[in-house]
């Protein structure tokens, strides 16, 4: 029997464990009584016959690393600093000859991954199903629980856990602007006109303990407490000082919603109306109000235009007569105006020109006296 340098043989007499055999030759007288099984130093040491066999041979211990992977633990196996596998709850032996092992035992009470282990090994498929992760975005933040209690506040990245004894598992809180609208909803004014509001509201959560953990349902809640402030203001207000004052309706809500910040940890930025939705009797009724309004300020505007006007040509009235030549002017003034519509003109007789229109066309001033 030969035994290389990268070998031991394991020298067995009637199925019982004799001893190691060493690098060597050796000379036997071969009977079904000896067998020798040669394991490979460069591999794990491994065998048909359970490991607790050979654990008294004290110059087989002398080659061998043994680690005992207790049932809340697995064993990382490091092979001259290099990652070589993972190894279950169990009792195992590694050859030190020419290498140098290394182990991690991992508590499996024990969630979180330890840093000092390369994160990239854990993709690699001796550790599928061994891990979880969870990816928290810039825009985020991460509520850690153990067994559904909760931990701590997680920073954006990326997080691995053993997948062992402990249930791990994550809320996440969205820190961005955030919209709630309030659609379509009914309520009556103090005159009992039944309307409806189209509301919307901005927030961002500020405090994710509260608001994800301390309130049920957040959104739920804000969205009633935002019914009960627009019922608020507008049943205490007629429909008419409520479409005069439709602005300060956000400006209500907000001031009151920031008093509740703290409650729901959630920093509340903008309200106001959308829209206010009337029945259509009584858009009818505004519609015939409106067009009466407009009327009324037409009739206004026109008698105050006649009456300027008429006061205008009574003040002329006045200048033309205390003055012969503005009148003289003025009838020119009509003259000419005249003559712009009028194609030819034929005249008979003698006299100017100017004597035979102002004849046709102007009153005689004795004719006034």
């Amino acid at each position: 029997m030969i035994i290389k340098k990268d070998e031991r043989g394991l020298l067995f007499r009637d199925g019982d464990y004799v001893k190691v055999l060493k690098p060597g030759k050796y000379p036997f007288f071969w009977t079904a009584r000896y067998k020798v099984e040669v394991l490979d130093v460069n591999k794990p040491f491994k065998t048909e016959k359970d490991i607790s066999l050979f654990l008294e041979d004290e110059e087989l211990l002398k080659e061998l690393d043994i680690i005992d992977v207790k049932d809340n633990e697995f064993a990382l196996y490091y092979q001259d600093g290099k990652f070589r596998g993972v190894y279950s709850p169990g009792k195992y032996a590694f050859w030190k000859v020419f290498h140098k092992n290394s182990f991690k035992i991992i508590d499996k009470n024990k969630a979180e991954i330890d840093e000092d282990i390369e994160l990239s090994l854990l993709h690699k498929g001796d550790f599928s199903g061994l891990f979880i992760f969870f990816e928290i975005c810039n825009f985020e933040k991460g509520l850690l629980f153990y067994n559904n209690k909760f931990q701590k506040i997680l920073e954006p990245g990326k997080y691995y856990f053993w997948n062992n004894n402990i249930s791990v598992s994550m809320i996440k809180a969205d820190l961005r602007r955030q919209q709630l609208d309030v659609a379509g909803q009914e309520i009556m004014t103090e005159d009992k006109v039944t309307l409806r509001l189209n509301f919307v509201c901005h927030y961002r959560i500020i405090d994710p303990v509260k608001a994800l953990l301390e309130i049920k349902e957040y959104q739920v809640q804000i969205y009633n407490l935002l019914q009960l402030m627009l019922r608020e203001y507008v049943g205490s207000m007629k429909l008419d000082d409520l479409l005069r004052k439709k602005k300060e309706i956000g400006d209500f809500v907000l001031e009151n919603l920031k008093q509740k910040s703290d409650i729901f940890g959630i920093e509340f930025l903008f309200a106001g109306l959308k829209d206010i939705i009337l029945p259509g009797e009584i858009k009818t009724i505004l519609n015939t109000v409106l067009l009466a309004e407009k009327n009324a300020q037409a009739t206004i505007i026109t008698r105050r235009e006649e009456t300027a006007s008429t006061r205008s040509l009574l003040n002329t009235a006045k200048l033309m007569e205390e003055n012969k030549t503005l009148y003289r002017l003025k009838e020119l003034e009509v003259i000419e105006k005249i003559c712009d519509k009028i194609g030819n003109i034929s005249l008979m007789g003698g006299g100017s020109l100017i004597e035979h229109l102002s004849a046709l066309f102007a009153p005689k001033i004795e004719d006034k006296k």
